[in-house]
């Protein structure tokens, strides 16, 4: 039978960032230092077959550190965690290694400066996300006041509206995000900013690539994990940016193949905590359906790099 032809648009960059690839690394390198088990307090990234691949090598993941046995080394994940764990981690003086992503903690170091020089803090990000709780966690309680919509900030209740700063949560949307800012600084002029956008560059590049590609297809795939924030806004930047369809898929089993009857042209692209595997696998799928055209739409380059912790550089 003649297959129907297909143009696929595959977005460059896509999947893993800088970050996951050395909150990954650290695992593994923890794995090989100290033996299995290790434990990871959250999972280390937002994407169900990177977490079973590490826990098949040896990594136990839990929520709490109450769940640690204090003789074991625990890692925190790249999102970020509270100031108190750690402090708690050292007071039971456990092995414990931070995989928090720089570009996180670049918030963090930011959240405690402004704290320093008397200012209140609103973070614009999404409640629950552990990034979120990993940043307002940096400071006392009070301190950090969340955002999440321009609604929002018509209501917060501050302290001093002229001793204010504000951060934002690394992998929302550009748009939203710029939308929440104005508002910001409409109802508090004198409020201060980041030195840099805190919205990381591989969110930022993703997000390009897909506005790039979007108006050219009839549908496009997210791969990522239902709780990547990142994976989701990529969704969300699809169907504003003009494409008809935009869904989120774990790997290739997930596609809504009567959903996407009748197209001749998609997208993928993939989340930053997603294995360049899972878009192979998602590309075969089509490759075995279609006629399929691979056409990669590139909008940045990245060579980003973070070193691994010290800690594991060194021999045991």
């Amino acid at each position: 039978m003649t297959k129907t032809p297909l143009t696929l648009y595959l977005a460059a960059p896509r999947g893993f960032c800088a970050g996951v690839d050395r909150a990954i690394k650290i695992v593994e390198m923890a794995l090989e230092k100290w033996g299995a088990p290790v434990y990871v307090r959250h999972e280390i990234v937002h994407n169900r077959f990177v977490v079973d691949g590490l826990r098949d090598k040896g990594a136990v993941f839990v929520e709490e550190l109450e769940d640690c046995p204090p003789d074991r080394p625990v890692i925190f994940s790249a999102h970020g965690v509270p100031r108190a764990v750690p402090a708690e981690a050292a007071r039971r003086e456990m092995v414990y290694v931070d995989a928090t992503c720089p570009l996180v903690s670049k918030v963090h170091i930011e959240a405690a400066r402004h704290h320093e020089n008397g200012l209140q803090m609103i973070m614009i990000g999404h409640a629950g996300h552990p990034e979120t709780i990993g940043t307002m966690g940096q400071l006392p309680e009070g301190e950090v006041l969340l955002v999440e919509t321009e609604a929002d900030v018509e209501t917060v209740e501050v302290r001093d509206p002229d001793r204010l700063a504000f951060v934002t949560q690394t992998t929302l949307s550009l748009d939203d995000t710029a939308g929440i800012v104005r508002a910001l600084r409409a109802r508090f002029p004198s409020i201060v900013g980041p030195h840099k956008e805190d919205i990381c560059y591989a969110t930022t590049n993703r997000q390009e690539a897909v506005k790039a590609m979007a108006p050219d297809c009839d549908a496009l795939l997210v791969v990522g994990a239902p709780n990547s924030s990142n994976s989701k806004r990529l969704v969300e930047v699809a169907k504003r940016a003009g494409c008809p369809y935009a869904q989120l898929v774990q790997r290739a089993s997930d596609i809504d193949w009567r959903a996407l009857d009748g197209i001749a042209s998609i997208g993928v692209t993939a989340g930053a905590s997603a294995p360049e595997v899972l878009i192979d696998e998602v590309i075969e799928a089509f490759c075995e359906r279609y006629d399929t055209t691979v056409e990669t739409v590139e909008t940045a380059r990245e060579d980003v790099e973070f070193k691994v912790p010290r800690v594991l550089r060194e021999p045991a």
